[in-house]
């Protein structure tokens, strides 16, 4: 009779054999097709080093933006566009300070440091982007009582940029993500496009966050739970 070593590495041999067969598959790498369009969200001066809300290393996505849009045949960009003395600076409120909150009609809402004020060099999209392909850019945050994250909808939930309708006149159904902030604009613009009925993919390495009060655990964790795809560039055949 077979000891119990022998029999052990007979079936281990077996396993081996078994595994060495199966077959092995990449990833299929997500090609770009005529239904596809990249957002470019708020790759501006006031979120660059140097900034008044700089996102740290928020520089180095602009390499991979520019690299990912050549494949890309439709791109959006979006900018940030505040007016002077915004709600949600906290220059606008006595005795506030950056990145505390503050309740508004419309829900919370933390309070930034002065940025992208319309017609100033930070509201500048960054003079690195290279996108001359780039069909459309949307301002955002230009009604002086209300904040705007998002590509798609204002803080209020109501307020429309329109962006989505503009996207279905163009039959473009999966976006491609990227830009600057992760947990604030690029989340939020991402789970607009889920609720709009689009396909959204992030691309993280193409994103840098803020992550202030674990924001940008949160802002993966609510992405992922209405079925936002999170990317790598290396992911996206171009």
């Amino acid at each position: 009779m077979m000891d119990r070593r022998k029999t052990l590495a007979a079936l281990g041999s077996l396993a081996m054999t078994a595994i060495a067969s199966r077959p092995v598959s990449a990833a299929t790498p997500i090609k770009v097709d005529d239904a596809s369009a990249l957002l470019v969200i708020d790759v501006q001066n006031c979120f660059l080093p140097g900034g008044s809300l700089a996102v740290k290393d928020g520089d180095q996505v602009i390499p991979v933006i520019n690299r990912l849009a050549r494949g890309f045949a439709n791109v959006v960009m979006t900018q940030d566009w505040h007016t002077p003395g915004h709600v949600s600076f906290a220059s606008s409120h006595a005795g506030k300070k950056p990145f505390e909150t503050i309740d508004l009609a419309y829900g919370k809402q933390v309070l930034w440091p002065d940025h992208c004020v319309q017609g100033t060099d930070g509201a500048s999209l960054s003079k690195d982007l290279s996108i001359p392909q780039a069909e459309l850019i949307v301002r955002k945050g230009y009604h002086k009582d209300v904040d705007s994250y998002s590509a798609f909808t204002e803080a209020d939930g109501k307020t429309t940029t329109g962006l989505a309708a503009w996207l279905k006149a163009r039959k473009l159904q999966r976006l491609f993500i990227a830009g600057l902030a992760t947990d604030f604009c690029v989340a939020w613009t991402a789970l607009d496009a889920r609720k709009a009925g689009f396909d959204a993919f992030v691309v993280e390495d193409a994103c840098r966050g803020i992550d202030t009060h674990g924001s940008l655990a949160k802002a993966w964790a609510d992405m992922e739970k209405v079925g936002v795809k999170r990317i790598q560039s290396s992911d996206i055949a171009v």
